[in-house]
């Protein structure tokens, strides 16, 4: 048999996606996990448009008007018709579907089959909580903590008494802290590895005793001149491809190099979600998280990365959803009160760097165990908020807004996940833009405040508040027409939830992306001349030249001394919305939009 290097999911891509099939087999929980409920659950999938849709390989061999019905997010799919739909694909193994969609809610100690049944485990109910945001680092902790390979549901892939032996995780924080040790001893400074050479590296340590080989393997590519970035020469992957899976059949060696650049791609978006990883170097270099070097310390002298014995799959899946296990190493009083410490340092750095007064440090020196986490919960969240006023701060220089205005600008040729980059770079834009009040990413964040994903879909992009009216800004990378699906009916919805929760202003949506599908312009006008559940909306859409045109603006009034207030914004906003009135049909008022913005602009010059 083949080795196999480790995949986290290639099922689902989306963390927040994840969230959403748990909560569809939620429907299903207590129920047999028979060939007709995992028919079932497919279908519920589809009824809820998490699969298939906007996908055109899906909508092969439907009917126009199932293609249709799938598309209109304004309307609800009945399960008999989500059914027809299922039946129409003709699978060979229909229940294989419900069971593939499954494997990663287990994988990852979601949820799992208890006697026959399907069952929602503590630590899928935690993930399913409202604020499941703020907990999502510590969520998945817990699972990449215990998943491990072999394990009792992996034999067919992953035999055991052969090659594997890992926990993927706990052996990728090893192999880091391994290279920034000898790069150390060799008199360099330690960055963590490139991206290229974690999608090599890093799914293909399958045993826990070749952490170190693998550490000299990237340090000894450096010494031979890998070129910058960290990029892994071609001819060193082929090499490397060729002696791990014992062949030198040109066909299985280049799948097996793509399918790695997907592996660690997808390792990378769901290890970032755990604050001991973060991104560096411009967003080539994948690292240990300064900040959490107490924790991770003591997790790597208590863990070297080798797989536990189980006797059977009901033992393992117990294991790995108990939220209370594994016990962690640094949850004692003694490395709680020295993280304290350590936070209060950086706390009262920040604190002077802004000169602002220094809150209250409590006695905690006096506190329990449990008191001492809680406290260590209350100063990270400081810490963020004090992150958060250096970021509006820093925003407001010309170097900054500068840099805004070129990562905007060449973001398609960006390193880093590009739907994330936009999002931190339009809440950097909006920070520059005015005096506002607030400006609230919804993106949970690391310890260095940096985004770790996009914002949750139930919620939105980022939050803005100001003294005479509210707002909303919508991102997106998506161009085509799947923006529309994504985008049309939820942007709305937001807004019409934020109008609610905030009926004291006015408010306005912005939507940002690359450029506006006619299908989303066309929702959009319909919404701002018409109506959405019965009002009018007020949606600004803005290409990302568009808003860089806005930024440039700003940069122009900067060098001049002049300030760019919130008021004036707001009659931009007004100007593109009543510029609806002079055209008959969405594409026309898209395209005055730019127009709109000059006419603006000089008035704030003149």
């Amino acid at each position: 048999m083949m080795k196999k290097p480790w995949s986290v999911t290639t099922t689902v891509r989306n963390p927040d996606r994840l969230r959403d099939f748990l909560a569809v087999l939620q429907k299903l929980e207590n129920s047999e996990w028979n060939h007709e409920n995992q028919k079932k659950y497919q279908i519920l999938l589809i009824q809820n448009r998490l699969y298939g849709y906007g996908k055109q390989q899906f909508y092969n061999g439907l009917t126009d008007e199932q293609i249709k019905l799938i598309d209109d997010s304004s309307k609800e799919i009945p399960f008999e018709q989500a059914a027809e739909i299922f039946d129409e694909k003709n699978y060979e193994d229909p229940p294989m579907r419900g069971r593939q969609s499954l494997n990663p809610l287990k994988k990852f100690g979601f949820a799992a089959i208890k006697n026959g049944k399907i069952f929602i485990t503590d630590l899928g109910k935690l993930f399913l909580q409202g604020d499941f945001k703020d907990n999502l680092g510590e969520i998945f902790l817990k699972s990449f903590l215990k998943w491990q390979l072999p394990n009792p549901d992996s034999r067919r892939d992953y035999p055991e008494n052969t090659y594997y032996d890992v926990k993927p995780f706990v052996a990728t924080l090893h192999l880091i802290n391994k290279v920034n040790q000898k790069e150390i001893a060799c008199g360099n400074e330690p960055k963590g590895i490139s991206k290229q050479e974690f999608s090599l590296f890093a799914p293909t340590l399958v045993h826990y005793e070749d952490i170190d080989c693998y550490a000299e393997k990237i340090v000894d590519l450096r010494r031979k001149g890998t070129t910058k970035k960290g990029v892994v020469p071609e001819s060193y992957k082929k090499q490397f491809a060729e002696k791990f899976l014992e062949t030198h059949n040109p066909e299985e060696t280049d799948k097996f190099l793509n399918n790695l650049k997907d592996y660690g791609d997808n390792a990378i978006r769901y290890f970032r979600l755990i604050p001991y990883v973060y991104i560096r170097g411009g967003g080539f270099y994948v690292d240990l998280e300064p900040r959490r070097k107490i924790e991770i310390e003591s997790l790597l002298d208590h863990n070297n990365a080798q797989a536990k014995d189980f006797e059977s799959k009901e033992e393992y899946f117990a294991y790995m959803s108990d939220v209370s296990r594994p016990q962690l190493p640094w949850e004692t009083l003694e490395k709680r009160i020295e993280i304290i410490k350590e936070l209060v340092k950086e706390i009262q750095q920040y604190e002077t760097d802004l000169q602002i007064e220094n809150i209250e440090i409590s006695d905690y020196l006096k506190m329990r165990n449990n008191e001492l986490g809680d406290y260590i919960t209350e100063l990270r969240s400081y810490r963020q908020t004090l992150l958060e006023e250096k970021n509006r701060r820093k925003s407001q220089s010309v170097e900054q807004i500068e840099s805004y205005i070129e990562d905007l600008k060449n973001i398609h040729h960006s390193e880093d996940d590009r739907p994330i980059l936009l999002e931190k770079l339009a809440t950097l834009g909006l920070h520059a833009l005015d005096d506002a009040l607030e400006i609230k990413p919804n993106y949970p964040v690391g310890d260095d405040n940096e985004p770790t994903f996009t914002a949750p879909a139930n919620v939105p992009d980022i939050e803005c508040f100001y003294k005479s009216f509210n707002a909303i800004c919508e991102v997106t990378m998506l161009t085509g027409r799947n923006q529309w699906y994504y985008e049309g009916q939820p942007v709305m919805r937001h807004l019409r939830d934020f109008e609610d929760d905030h009926k004291d202003k006015p408010s306005y949506c912005v939507f940002i992306a690359p450029k506006l599908h006619r299908d989303t312009i066309n929702t959009f006008w319909n919404a701002v001349k018409y109506e959405y559940e019965g009002q009018q909306q007020k949606i600004i859409p803005l290409s990302i030249s568009n808003f860089v045109f806005i930024l440039k603006a700003l940069l122009h009034l900067k060098t001049e001394q002049k300030i760019l207030r919130h008021e004036n914004i707001s009659y931009l906003y007004d100007q593109i919305l009543a510029s609806t009135d002079s055209f008959s049909d969405s594409n026309e008022w898209l395209r005055s939009i730019r127009a709109t913005i000059s006419s603006w602009r000089k008035d704030l010059f003149s």
